[in-house]
């Protein structure tokens, strides 16, 4: 499975929006692109197609941004991805001509099908908290300062 840039960096400004929100009541897309390392102007349509779908909200004037709509414990990896990768979840297409409908419905039916099943199933027990709580374990030792 090949997931697009605009896939990994929209988790990764999701888990970055989840982990600063808390600090400031809205989070502004140069923040997020400084701390990352991504285009502001990339970010912006990540953030129009998250907006799209229901899981932020774009407060506008001088202290606006970007927040989470619902709780970070309630938001799936599928949400997220399903709101920027929306190839991700096509079906896939016939790999034979019509006189061989019974090749494509076993390939359908024993590959595809538990597939499609399978990536669904765990990036719906996946939580963006999960990733928040991860990335959050995974950063301590690393803030400490040395003096000599």
């Amino acid at each position: 499975m090949r997931i697009s840039s605009k896939g990994r960096y929209g988790l990764a400004a999701m888990i970055d929006l989840a982990q600063n929100e808390k600090l400031v009541e809205c989070v502004t897309i140069i923040s997020i692109a400084e701390r990352l390392g991504i285009s502001k102007i990339y970010l912006e349509q990540v953030f129009s197609l998250l907006k799209r779908s229901g899981l932020v909200i774009s407060v506008k004037g001088a202290q606006g941004g970007y927040k989470l709509a619902k709780a970070k414990e309630k938001i799936t990896i599928g949400e997220i991805m399903r709101a920027i990768e929306a190839g991700l979840f096509e079906k896939a297409e016939s790999s034979t001509h019509k006189e061989q409908a019974t090749i494509e419905k076993a390939i359908d039916e024993l590959v595809w099908k538990p597939l499609d099943s399978n990536v669904d199933k765990t990036l719906e027990s996946i939580f963006l908290s999960q990733l928040v709580d991860e990335s959050s374990k995974n950063q301590k030792g690393k803030d400490f300062m040395f003096y000599i």
